[in-house]
């Protein structure tokens, strides 16, 4: 069917699809009450076919919610199966189960079936990180004690929220009754709610348009289309065995949950590539850093692959749809970190996730190193609450984390890095909604990861509460530096603290159980530094001129770490210079 559609139908049919997800995603963010999705842009939207393969996403949103989705199609579809249950016009699904494709748990997907002549053509769908989701401490991030997945809050498996166009209000009762600030939660999935059935329209509107064959000839085409750019791109790589190994923090203060391993073992052969996680640490029973296989594992490989073979500076727009996976094969072990048995929890497997991927990165930089970053500088999440004037409040605060130096160019300073891809909070909106004040937010100035291209900055930031509370916290990136290539050095690791009324300092790991916070105290989140691309010594000397005069390095890390002196007004001394590098040759 695909070969007997002219390109240029197919073409005009995919653009409309990419941007129906990208309308579905602007709806959505506009209508949400909450910022983690209204700023932050923590949500994902997509179409999908009646198989449950990706059409296309929402370019503008972050690939850990949009990637995803067809993978809650398809557990959404099974469950449904085994209870002898169907779907009708009308209907909207609200799923969010961890081990039936979801990402976790408060990445709630509702799902809106399209159907066209009496038959399922599609699904229109959306994802989205809310506030609380009923857990065992308030917010839905930091959830680092969870025992099982009962205690990571209310799971929602494959439930018709809507059914045949009426709404569920039994469901609504339990969400309200069962989650902290019920009124944002609430919102947010209304406003989910109303950007699925906006994509649905559209794709019924799409379909009426060019009809249902030349419809499903053009989605079968592009995926082939997408299918053959990525095997292209695997065939240019070099057939062999290419193995990446890092770790992640885990419990640092637990010495049976700390300093887990992470391998990824990459096969080339011809167009086709295995991603193999054997190696990487056994599942930890009863804390929630495991990672689903199928909502996070396979995104943060995808994600990862897609990245580097297929770089948009490069090959311009990339189709984003079932075609980029179908030559990749994933394995993990059942049981390990990257592919846990239920009930084991999965809640906080955000920062591991990420990890994974500069892990898959690791390994791809011995088959591609002009196309990697160095070691990335991995993410934190804090989840603020309280009860503000007889109010409860619940606000998460994405931390940004920094990429490695590139060939060519310095690491991103403080962005989100790999599948994470969220934006920061404004200032004001959040001083403007909650019981917080922003003492400081600027970037880190005390470390670099030295190299001819140097690691991306980390950010420093401080709040201050202005009544008692609570927080939770996690993330990574405490106890490893990030790797540095081809001779760059190794970047610098997180740090977290947080500050009593005394002034006394407490220095925190990376991941804290919910805690009483008293007004006047603060936290200090201090970013991690990617790692450095190339070595120092051959850093254009100028550039380190100007990011001392920028303030980014200090006179003595330009000295000590990159090998350039430089005269009382800070411009670059060539002589001393000069000697100082011919003496670390």
């Amino acid at each position: 069917m695909a070969r007997d559609i002219d390109p240029v139908t197919v073409s005009v049919i995919q653009g409309a699809l990419e941007n129906i997800a990208v309308e579905m995603g602007w709806k959505l963010m506009r209508m949400a009450y909450s910022s983690i999705i209204r700023e932050s842009e923590d949500f994902g939207a997509g179409l999908v076919d009646a198989e449950g393969r990706g059409l296309a996403e929402s370019a503008q949103s972050t690939p850990l919610q949009s990637g995803p989705i067809p993978g809650y199609i398809r557990g959404m579809k099974k469950i449904m199966a085994a209870r002898g249950e169907t779907l009708n016009p009308g209907d909207v699904i609200m799923h969010n189960d961890a081990y039936s494709g979801a990402s976790h748990g408060p990445d709630v997907a509702f799902i809106v079936p399209v159907f066209f002549d009496g038959k399922i053509i599609g699904y229109s769908a959306n994802t989205a990180h809310h506030l609380d989701i009923g857990s065992l401490s308030p917010g839905s991030c930091g959830i680092v004690d969870a025992m099982d997945a009962y205690a990571e809050g209310l799971q929602f498996k494959a439930i018709k929220i809507v059914d045949r166009g009426q709404p569920n209000h039994m469901v609504w009762h339990i969400l309200r009754d069962n989650v902290r600030v019920s009124d944002l939660v609430v919102g947010d999935m209304e406003a989910q709610i109303a950007a699925a059935r906006i994509g649905a329209e559209r794709l019924t509107e799409l379909v009426q348009k060019y009809g249902l064959e030349t419809f499903q000839a053009a989605c079968e085409a592009m995926m082939d289309h997408a299918e053959r750019l990525m095997r292209q791109a695997i065939a240019a790589l070099p057939d062999g065995e290419y193995r990446g190994e890092s770790a992640i923090d885990g419990f640092l203060d637990d010495p049976a949950r700390r300093e887990l391993p992470l391998v990824a073992t990459i096969r080339v052969k011809g167009d086709q590539m295995e991603v193999d996680l054997t190696g990487t640490a056994p599942q930890v029973d009863d804390r929630p850093i495991n990672m689903p296989f199928e909502g996070t594992v396979d995104i943060a490989v995808w994600l990862t692959v897609r990245s580097v073979l297929l770089d948009t500076a490069e090959h311009g727009h990339i189709p984003v749809n079932d075609g980029l996976v179908r030559p990749i094969k994933i394995i993990a072990p059942k049981g390990c970190l990257a592919n846990p048995i239920f009930p084991a929890p999965t809640i906080a497997r955000f920062c591991p996730g990420n990890a994974l991927a500069d892990t898959v990165m690791k390994a791809l930089s011995l088959a591609k190193p002009e196309h990697v970053s160095a070691g990335i500088g991995n993410l934190k999440v804090i989840a603020f609450s309280g009860v503000h004037q007889n109010k409860p409040w619940v606000h998460m605060e994405i931390f940004e984390g920094s990429y490695g130096g590139r060939a060519g160019m310095d690491g991103m300073d403080a962005v989100d890095t790999l599948f994470a891809n969220t934006r920061n909070n404004p200032i004001e909106d959040i001083e403007s909604h909650l019981p917080l004040r922003v003492r400081r937010y600027e970037l880190r100035e005390d470390v670099a990861g030295a190299g001819q291209y140097r690691g991306g900055l980390g950010a420093v930031r401080e709040f201050e509460y202005l009544s008692d509370g609570g927080a939770s916290v996690e993330g990574e990136g405490h106890r490893y530096r990030p790797w540095g290539f081809e001779g760059g050095g190794l970047g610098q690791p997180a740090k977290l603290e947080l500050v009593h009324n005394d002034g006394s300092v407490e220095e925190l790991p990376s991941k804290v159980p919910h805690r009483r916070i008293k007004a006047g105290e603060h936290f200090r989140c201090v970013g991690p530094a990617g790692g450095g691309y190339g070595p120092a010594s051959a850093r254009d000397p100028a550039k380190v001129s100007a990011d001392v005069m920028d303030g980014l390095i200090t006179v003595e890390m330009a000295n000590k770490d990159f090998y350039v002196a430089l005269t009382p007004d800070r411009t670059v001394d060539r002589l001393a210079t000069a000697l100082i590098r011919n003496r670390e040759a």
